[in-house]
């Protein structure tokens, strides 16, 4: 029965007092909504949109963005009820101690570390790319083996560790870059879409939602798990394209989440949780929309260029110099999401080494920073040797499951605590539960299983990894079951005050 005890959410809050473990609290609603914007809006807008476009929806693409938002907003309504409850750092690992017990929420933190640590990566050299093509358009060229797809990736690996520095150095001052960098990323998303809107042809919105058509089916690993189970023949276009595309575009929306692991360091995780991931979710979709109008518009779906529609859809119409701008605001915009990812990845391995899953040390806060510091330069080093010498590719879908898998779990936790814990407190409540975290649960792993069979079988190693170490040292090691604790019930030693 070990496996299933559970960590009670007065722990859990009580665990934050402790002076060695203590972070600054410093956040506000903006920050958080900032921090959602900064790593949801990558280069996904850029890019994803056209391919999404032309390959599947056509310029019904805007309403698979609006399925997928609403698939998001489920599994984000849920994150905000467990965040203002428990305001812990950890997300989706710490809400699954308190609900459903150790062994899923390790297996939470451990997809998690994956995602963030792949994600984080992968990134990184997708902003080297644009870098290069920013570079090249004003006469600059890197050397091939130093840059992106090069032997080692120079510019990704030098990224890592500048924000990886500012990460270390505190919360608050990795944010004030991230506004900046944010607002740079937002005026240049703002300006495409209004310069876009001179070139819109009304005629190639016609049909909005083209006949559906057949298509070349995926065989053997690369084929989805739900077409390898149920032998359909795949489709595209027409209802079922949108839904193809919301399963595709729903991949862009991914990093709010991430929001929630920085709880702890709020200054009012009850009312400001809810607010961050709920609002940054809000203007990502808005702005996914009018993108997605814009390049549709501009060009017919059928004559987009999957692999960078939006700059190549001002090229289509002799805007050249727009190619510039839109590599820039990419550039801009991947810095964001490798510093919150990298942020997220430290705060869910804090949570888990101060509960003692992972070696306790790794756990100890600085003591002028207040920021978890050995986690930081652990984190750091990882991520930039894996996107300075590692081909990722294939593994990006890695990122998309780990997610998934975590909000599956979320969901079905907020159920169980509410019967588990009626009482607490909680600073947001999810409407008409349990309906609607089982309906996310159910739209988070029908997307689970649109991905490949070769994907399942690298995450199914990867939890076979993770229920190795488990069995080997976590378990043993747990605080919960050590009773290396603070009691909540007896005072406690009072630490140097917040600030």
């Amino acid at each position: 029965m070990s496996l299933f005890r559970t960590k009670s959410v007065e722990q859990s809050i009580a665990d934050t007092d402790e002076p060695e473990f203590r972070l600054k609290k410093s956040l506000s609603a903006l920050d958080l909504t900032v921090f959602g914007v900064g790593v949801v809006i990558g280069a996904g807008i850029f890019t994803l949109t056209g391919r999404a476009a032309h390959d599947v929806a056509g310029p019904a693409i805007v309403l698979s963005f609006v399925v997928a938002a609403i698939a998001c907003a489920l599994a984000a309504m849920c994150y905000a009820e467990f965040a203002s409850t428990v305001p812990v750092s950890g997300s989706a690992y710490t809400f699954s101690y308190a609900s459903l017990g150790e062994l899923s929420a390790w297996i939470i933190g451990w997809d998690l570390i994956l995602e963030m640590f792949l994600g984080a990566s992968v990134v990184a050299q997708g902003w080297s790319a644009y870098l290069g093509a920013f570079l090249g358009q004003l006469g600059i060229v890197l050397p091939p083996e130093l840059s992106y797809g090069g032997v080692v990736d120079i510019p990704a690996v030098l990224l890592v560790l500048v924000l990886g520095g500012l990460m270390t150095l505190g919360i608050k001052e990795s944010l004030r870059v991230n506004l900046v960098l944010v607002a740079v990323k937002l005026f240049i998303v703002l300006f495409v879409i209004i310069a876009g809107l001179m070139f819109v042809n009304p005629a190639n919105y016609q049909p909005f939602i083209p006949a559906s058509e057949p298509t070349e089916a995926a065989s053997g690993l690369t084929q989805p798990l739900l077409q390898f189970l149920s032998g359909l023949e795949p489709a595209t276009f027409g209802v079922g394209g949108i839904l193809a595309g919301a399963a595709l575009v729903f991949f862009a929306y991914i990093g709010f989440d991430v929001v929630a692991a920085t709880a702890e360091e709020t200054k009012k995780p009850q009312r400001d949780m809810p607010i961050g991931i709920i609002a940054s979710l809000v203007i990502c979709t808005i702005l996914y929309c009018a993108v997605a109008l814009v390049v549709t518009g501009m060009v017919s779906y059928r004559d987009l260029d999957p692999a960078a529609a939006l700059a190549n859809a001002f090229v289509y119409h002799g805007q050249g110099w727009m190619a510039t701008v839109i590599s820039a605001g990419a550039v801009a915009g991947l810095t964001t999401v490798v510093l919150t990812l990298l942020i997220g990845a430290t705060r869910i391995i804090f949570a888990m080494s101060r509960d003692g899953l992972l070696p306790q040390r790794l756990a100890k806060v600085h003591p002028r920073f207040r920021t978890p510091w050995v986690i930081s330069i652990v984190v750091t080093v990882i991520v930039a040797v894996v996107a300075g010498v590692t081909p990722v590719g294939v593994l990006e879908e890695m990122v998309n499951i780990g997610t998934l898998s975590a909000f599956v779990l979320v969901s079905i936790g907020v159920i169980v605590l509410r019967r588990t814990r009626p009482d607490l407190k909680r600073g947001f409540r999810v409407p008409w539960s349990p309906v609607l975290p089982i309906v996310s649960a159910l739209v988070c792993t029908y997307l689970m299983l649109n991905l490949s069979v070769e994907t399942w079988l690298r995450f199914l190693i990867w939890l076979a990894l993770g229920f190795a170490i488990y069995f080997a040292y976590s378990r043993r090691h747990a605080r919960l079951g050590t009773g290396d604790f603070l009691d909540p019930s007896k005072p406690r030693v009072v630490g140097p005050p917040r600030r």
